[in-house]
């Protein structure tokens, strides 16, 4: 596969873009600009598993869902519909794996819903919200609960929730048939008090989870038992240089196509985390910290060959490419910045 599209979701108050496409060269490591959509002040996008709808959170003055229909030649986005998130703010999406519901979670509102896929692509009315309650330790950042990021078990039975208010991450069990969500048995792990749990991703062997710690600035390594929907704490480990003092939030992970490295964005030390994962236990070992060559580094992407990530630069306007070196999951940068106007995501999908 040498070329494939990718959706960038920006999120400027002066400048707005809306959503931006790409297409990704991967024998090259460059991006060509296509085309740009309408929707503004864009906090997350999600594409459908059938790769033919992209789902939009925009925020947070347009606390909506908005659903486009993707042509399937050249990635051209076509407006379906709206629905009201809701709850202020929603930040993150995701499809579930039967592609029959879309999940958000809103983080001023402190709440998560779930809405129904029509068969245009569309979004039907919200089948529930589930209200979250509770502080934390921040009396700024976590004075009530803010669900940062909400993630399909791999089996699709649970769906589970990070809130940076009340560093919890909390499991519910999904019905698939209705779109509602109950509290698991155990409802939730927690982080260290103050951590601020932001966004996760799992290991594609199914027995870990990650999370990443947008206000201490770490990640943290779960083990993930599938049959319970039970999260059990391996360990967690810094983000940052042990000799940086200044002021720093962690914010996008993913892990390596290969699932061999994991890679957390720092912003504010504006650099990537690089870290060996190890496949027995799941901990994490830090390989390296890499310049994020941008400000305020919000969002990471692998593209499908797994050769190269992507960082979208919040603050200095840019994506900035890097080649994955297969060996040390080192990275290395692939040539000339783009120019996006404030990424806050990046979304991929193959292409012919």
């Amino acid at each position: 596969m040498s070329a494939s599209l990718l959706y960038v979701g920006t999120n400027s108050q002066q400048d707005a873009e809306g959503i931006r496409l790409f297409r990704f060269d991967a024998t090259r490591g460059r991006l060509e600009a296509l085309e740009s959509v309408d929707s503004p002040n864009v906090m997350f996008l999600a594409v459908h598993p059938n790769g033919r709808f992209l789902y939009a959170a925009g925020a947070p003055r347009d606390p909506h869902l908005h659903a486009f229909r993707i042509a399937p030649d050249t990635g051209a986005l076509t407006f379906v519909n709206s629905q009201p998130s809701h709850g202020r703010t929603p930040c993150h999406l995701s499809v579930d794996r039967s592609g029959q519901f879309v999940l958000v979670a809103n983080y001023t509102g402190g709440n998560v819903a779930v809405f129904p896929i029509r068969e245009d692509g569309g979004l039907g009315p919200a089948t529930e919200v589930v209200q979250h309650e509770g502080t934390g330790l921040d009396p700024k950042r976590q004075e009530g609960p803010h669900p940062h990021s909400v993630v399909l078990s791999p089996d699709n039975r649970f769906a589970l929730v990070a809130d940076l208010g009340t560093d919890l991450i909390a499991v519910y069990r999904f019905d698939t048939e209705t779109g509602r969500m109950s509290p698991n048995d155990p409802p939730s792990a927690s982080v260290k008090p103050g951590a601020g749990c932001r966004h996760m991703t799992f290991h594609p062997n199914g027995r870990f989870l990650y999370a990443i710690n947008e206000l201490d600035n770490t990640v943290t390594a779960f083990g993930w038992d599938a049959s319970r929907g039970a999260l059990d704490t391996l360990g967690t480990i810094s983000a940052l240089p042990a000799d940086f003092s200044g002021e720093s939030y962690c914010a996008g992970v993913v892990v390596s196509a290969d699932a061999r490295f994991l890679y957390g964005s720092n912003r504010g030390h504006d650099s990537v985390a690089v870290f060996a994962i190890d496949q027995s236990s799941g901990l994490l070992s830090t390989v390296a910290i890499e310049p994020a060559l941008g400000g305020f580094p919000t969002t990471l992407a692998i593209d499908p060959t797994g050769e190269w990530l992507l960082v979208g630069n919040q603050r200095s306007d840019t994506v900035v490419v890097f080649r994955i070196d297969s060996a040390t999951g080192g990275l290395s940068p692939a040539g000339k910045a783009t120019k996006v106007s404030a990424p806050m995501c990046l979304t991929f999908i193959p292409s012919v």
